[in-house]
């Protein structure tokens, strides 16, 4: 069995492979990481190995902490990965885009492939049908919109994301919920038009922990998978074994 550790800017994901099946899924506040780590191996004793990929710096508690249960492997820079990186600094590219672009890579092989993650930004990565990792963009995220508006106004609140009834706001709020969410909607749609010009056979994925707000406004055809992102950790980690 495989363990799989995303540390993220909110959250930590917990995810529990078996012969590349995944069992188990969690998410929870990082700070309970030490209590989750415990009980999971209380639970699954056959965990041999563990990825760790975080966005942030890693703690040496944390690693520490794994080390005890287990072989871990710490998803960094000088990881081997499955694909040409074709990024021209990838000393900066984010663990969590390598692990998305590795879960194209696998799943969809020989394909033009766009992934679009909506987590605390929105990323957007691009794997081509030879098997080349070409690179994306990166733009704020939905809950980012809102905070931004809210801490650098004097006067505009601070909403949480509400079904949008109609693109035409009559008040602040239904202005600034129109703002983000039509906003964040057509940005989305153009983004994946652009990317149907350009290349052929374009497959769309969409993950991350927004994307169910998003689903059924995109005009566009895509596929929506939440688990892509701990999938390609979990490839990750069998390609690096040795």
């Amino acid at each position: 069995m495989n363990l799989v550790i995303d540390i993220g800017n909110s959250f930590t994901k917990y995810a529990i492979f078996d012969n590349r099946q995944l069992v188990y899924f969690d998410t929870s506040e990082s700070a309970i990481f030490v209590t989750q780590i415990k009980q999971l191996f209380e639970a699954y004793p056959k965990i041999q190995r563990a990825v760790i990929s975080a966005v942030g710096p890693l703690q040496n508690k944390e690693k520490e902490i794994m080390a005890l249960f287990c072989k871990v492997h710490v998803l960094s820079h000088a990881s081997k990965v499955p694909f040409k990186n074709s990024y021209a600094s990838p000393s900066t590219l984010g663990m969590d885009r390598i692990a998305l672009a590795t879960s194209a890579f696998y799943q969809y092989p020989r394909k033009n492939v766009l992934v679009i993650d909506m987590g605390t930004c929105v990323t957007y990565d691009f794997v081509n049908d030879a098997g080349e990792y070409r690179g994306g963009a990166i733009s704020p995220g939905l809950n980012m919109r809102y905070k931004a508006m809210h801490l650098q106004t004097d006067k505009l609140p601070l909403l949480q994301p509400e079904e949008l009834l109609d693109f035409v706001g009559n008040s602040t709020a239904s202005s600034m919920h129109s703002g983000v969410i039509n906003g964040l909607t057509l940005e989305l749609d153009g983004v994946i038009s652009q990317y149907h010009a350009r290349f052929q056979d374009l497959t769309v994925i969409l993950t991350g922990g927004d994307s169910q707000f998003f689903v059924k406004r995109l005009k566009n055809s895509i596929f929506a998978n939440s688990k892509f992102l701990v999938e390609g950790l979990n490839y990750l980690l069998e390609y690096n074994k040795s």
